[in-house]
C-alpha cells in the first residue's frame, strides 16, 4: 500500500461521522466517474452463462483466469 493510500485510509478512521455521507459522496464522484458498472464488458458472451459453467474443470485446466 502507497504512504497515499495509507494517509487516506488514516484519515477517514479519524473522519467525525457526521462527515462520513458528505466525504463518500465525494469520493464517489471520482470512483464512479472513471470506472461504471457494470464494465462495458460485462455479459458480452451469448447465452445465459451455463456453458461456461459446465466447462469450468476443461477452462481452469487451460489456465484460464491465471
Amino acid at each position: 500500500m502507497s504512504a497515499a493510500r495509507e494517509e487516506l485510509v488514516r484519515l477517514v478512521k479519524e473522519l467525525p461521522e457526521e462527515e462520513v455521507p458528505r466525504a463518500l459522496t465525494e469520493l464517489r464522484k471520482h470512483v464512479a466517474s472513471e470506472r461504471p458498472w457494470p464494465p462495458a464488458w460485462f455479459g458480452i458472451a451469448p447465452g445465459d452463462g451455463t456453458a461456461v459453467g459446465a466447462r469450468s474443470e476443461e477452462l481452469l485446466a487451460e489456465g484460464f483466469g491465471k
